[in-house]
Formats: structure tokens, C-alpha cells, sequence
């Protein structure tokens, strides 16, 4: 039986990304889906919105069947206030993606919005 995939926490919002481009190039779904709220929502402009840990599962599936790889670019310095985070990153084609994250009870961060482009 193959090892459960690592499912190293969020400490700080910065990882946030990092973990996700890394678990979607290991095709681990379920790792993705683990780093957003319940209640989450993901813009992907295309013009759909996709809320819900189940639609994001379905979203993240389809992406990773599809061998869609998420590009790594240059990540910003994540803006805190209390317990929200701004997350963002410039990448190598140009466009800017940007989340919010909220730190958890046990101190975690988890996203709430992900905008795949801010243009």
C-alpha cells in the first residue's frame, strides 16, 4: 500500500502557496482541498466560481486528470492583519493571483478566496 501523502499544515500564510502548487504537481486532490476553509471559494476566470470544499474537489480533480500543472512564479510578501492574510503572486506569464487566508484555532492558515488573475 503506497504512503499517505505528507500533509504538512499551513504555519504561516506564505506556505500556503508553496504546498498547493506542490501537492497539485503530485496530483494529491485531497491535499489541495485540505488547504481551504469549508466554505471556500475559488474565482478562476473562467466566469465560474467554485465554493465548497466538494466543488473544489470536483475543480481540482478535473484539473489534475486533465495534467493541467500550476505554474510557479514570484510570491509576494503575504499583508496580515490579525487573524486575515492577503496572499499574491506575480506569475511567469504576467498575470497576479491573489487569496485571502485566515489563521485557524490551532494556528494554521487555510485560504477563503483564491482569484486565480487580478487584471
Amino acid at each position: 500500500m503506497p504512503d499517505k501523502p505528507s500533509r504538512e499544515p499551513a504555519c504561516d500564510p506564505q506556505d500556503l502557496e508553496r504546498l498547493l502548487v506542490s501537492r497539485q504537481r503530485a496530483g494529491d486532490v485531497e491535499g489541495m482541498v485540505a488547504l481551504f476553509e469549508p466554505d471556500a471559494v475559488i474565482d478562476s476566470s473562467d466566469g465560474r466560481l467554485t465554493r465548497g470544499k466538494t466543488a473544489i474537489r470536483a475543480f481540482f480533480a478535473e484539473q489534475v486528470a486533465a495534467g493541467r500543472k500550476f505554474q510557479i512564479g514570484e510570491q509576494r510578501p503575504a499583508l496580515v492583519s490579525g487573524d486575515l492574510a492577503l496572499t499574491s503572486t506575480r506569475l511567469p506569464d504576467g498575470s497576479v493571483t491573489s487569496e485571502v487566508a485566515r489563521r485557524q484555532a490551532d494556528g494554521t492558515w487555510l485560504w477563503v478566496i483564491d482569484r486565480y488573475s487580478v487584471t
